[in-house]
């Protein structure tokens, strides 16, 4: 048999290889994002997978994969190039998409991948806002079945590297891409993780929705800051940071979470990947306090008040309940918070319950007497005073 025919048998063994279903949360964030519809970047070094993860995305959703080398195209691949007409002061001059634009629109679905973006030139990166943003090639428009991907490396370790511009960035859900060793070393063996469209539970849709928009307006109705923060520095506008557009990304994305049942750590990648660390982890915190129990409800029944496990989370309950009787103070209202810190001491950590104990105490009338609650507390707080003093004096 002649050589390379025995070589060719060997490369098809080789390329023989199987995948399974396991828990990977990047690879989860990923899928969600693109069963969302928004485009997605991967930052990862050179090698660690980036590419190959893609070609497991397209098989697993079924997709064919167009993949595009934006370095090597010039601006008028994506914008298109002007074509004469017989009467173009009338007809106008059409802009001819390229080829693999009108395979996909023929096709009507498919996975674009936009490879080593952060190696495009700045004239290159201008011309992909259409195609990221708006799906617009030429005179061609991407049909909705079409989803896009982009993948780039740390200027640092990219060849000819440079920063994506900030409209280009913005228009991302920003994925850091890492391997983990007992993944590669199984894909090796021949087994990689495969991908999967999230199960959306169809009768939670509309609550997803009014919850993501809660979530979010809520936030920005509490630090309008957030709304729209330019990063200062270039390398830092070349990543994920808060603007209308991309807070509409984080809130879609919440949404989508929320009828997919998903873990802590995938939403956590995807909100951080939309507006950046900072505003992300603020609006995981409000996604948080928006379960916490009404203290309104805990003060009208304090004996089966169950408060949270978490301790911050517990804190902010404490917290809420004392400024519910400062709002509105009565005696009665006054003895059920004594009653629900009490309870806080009894099944979580003591010194939660000292500053909401404080602030409460302060709020006593002359002619309220003092609850039986409170003598459960006292020797708690005059403790953690004394433990303050004594760090003090150090």
């Amino acid at each position: 048999m002649p050589t390379l025919e025995t070589a060719a048998d060997l490369l098809k063994l080789l390329a023989d290889t199987d995948t399974e279903w396991r828990e990977n949360a990047q690879l989860e964030a990923l899928t969600l994002a693109v069963a969302a519809d928004l485009p997605v970047l991967l930052w990862g070094e050179p090698g660690i997978g980036k590419t190959a993860a893609l070609n497991q995305l397209a098989a697993a959703l079924d997709l064919p994969l167009t993949t595009v080398i934006a370095s090597v195209h010039e601006p008028s691949d994506f914008s298109g190039l002007p074509v004469l007409g017989d009467d173009p002061a009338v007809q106008g001059v059409p802009m001819a998409p390229p080829d693999w634009a009108v395979r996909l629109v023929k096709a009507g679905r498919g996975l674009l991948f936009l490879d080593e973006l952060s190696t495009a030139p700045p004239a290159v990166q201008a011309a992909l806002l259409r195609v990221v943003l708006e799906r617009r090639i030429g005179a061609l428009t991407l049909p909705p079945g079409v989803r896009i991907v982009a993948a780039a490396n740390p200027r640092s370790s990219a060849a000819d590297g440079w920063e994506l511009s900030a409209p280009l960035a913005n228009r991302f859900v920003h994925l850091q891409w890492t391997f983990e060793h007992d993944v590669v070393v199984r894909g090796l063996g021949g087994v990689w993780p495969s991908a999967r469209l999230p199960e959306l539970d169809a009768h939670r849709l509309s609550e997803a929705v009014t919850f993501a928009r809660r979530a979010v307006c809520g936030l920005l109705s509490a630090r309008p800051k957030l709304v729209h923060q330019l990063p200062a520095t270039e390398t830092r506008r070349g990543g994920a940071w808060p603007s209308p557009r991309s807070w509409d990304m984080a809130l879609r994305l919440v949404a989508f979470a929320t009828a997919a049942d998903t873990s802590r750590d995938v939403l956590s990648m995807l909100v951080r990947g939309a507006v950046g660390d900072g505003p992300g982890l603020e609006l995981l915190a409000s996604l948080d306090r928006m379960d916490l129990p009404d203290p309104e409800e805990l003060l009208q029944d304090p004996a089966s008040a169950v408060l949270p496990e978490r301790g911050d989370l517990r804190q902010a309950v404490l917290d809420a309940v004392v400024e519910a009787v400062r709002r509105r103070a009565t005696r009665e209202r006054w003895d059920a918070a004594w009653a629900i810190l009490a309870r806080a001491v009894e099944t979580g950590p003591p010194d939660l319950v000292v500053v909401p104990a404080t602030t409460l105490a302060a709020q006593r009338d002359d002619d309220w007497e003092l609850p039986p609650a409170i003598e459960r507390l006292a020797g708690v707080v005059s403790l953690s005073r004394a433990a303050d003093r004594a760090t003090t004096r150090r």
